[in-house]
């Protein structure tokens, strides 16, 4: 099972979006805004003219969106490697830029990149129920990804960490690792793995506040 990247924070119903890229700040003088990317398909920029803008967690309407043209991408390297410049028609100075700053870039779910059979995309694993073996972790609520020291950029190697509230009201961090896992099915909203004994004792977060273990920080 591989899985896909989409956004970390969706509605825990069948999400009505996908999102591509999250907005982070202007990289230029003519309206470029830097992102951070949330597809393994970034060459759909070339034909996905069109997408959507709207806050982090939007569930709604169309018309409640704001449409947006991409009329230029392109991958920077160095520090930013992992990352996606986007130009917008009609978004042409860093004024522009930094009033769509924060937005996440989006497009229907009816929209997106067919997968593979062996595939999943991350935001249909949130609302998903995890068991482990056949006991009932939690549900999960949000997926984050490991960034470098500095924060610049995402660690494509490093697996995700689901972030699930136990049945108790705690949240516990559960490497969606293809070593634990059994199985995706998100038509039934259920994730089968197989955790390494101890581990979701040491990954608790006690009330939603500090680990248990801070040397389990990432």
């Amino acid at each position: 099972m591989t899985y896909r990247s989409s956004s970390a924070l969706m509605t825990q119903s069948t999400p009505a979006w996908i999102v591509l890229a999250h907005l982070l700040r202007p990289q230029g003088r003519k309206g470029e805004v830097l992102a951070e990317l949330f597809t393994d398909f970034p060459e759909r920029f070339e034909d996905q003219k069109r997408v959507f803008l709207a806050a982090p967690g939007f569930d709604g309407e169309e018309a409640e969106a704001r449409p947006a043209e991409v009329a230029a991408f392109w991958l920077p390297v160095g520090k930013n490697e992992g990352r996606v410049v986007l130009q917008f028609a009609g978004i042409d100075t860093i004024s522009d830029a930094e009033s769509i700053a924060g937005l996440d870039v989006l497009v229907p779910r009816e929209e997106r990149v067919r997968l593979d059979d062996e595939s999943v995309y991350i935001s249909e694993l949130i609302g998903c129920t995890v068991y482990d073996g056949p006991l009932p972790v939690g549900v999960v609520e949000e997926v984050q990804f490991a960034m470098s020291a500095d924060g610049a950029r995402r660690l494509d190697d490093a697996a995700p960490l689901l972030a699930v509230r136990s049945l108790e009201g705690d949240e516990i961090l559960i490497p969606f690792a293809k070593a634990f896992l059994v199985a995706v099915d998100t038509e039934a909203k259920r994730i089968d793995m197989v955790l390494p004994q101890g581990l979701i004792d040491i990954n608790r977060m006690v009330g939603g506040g500090d680990a248990n273990n801070e040397d389990q920080k990432r």
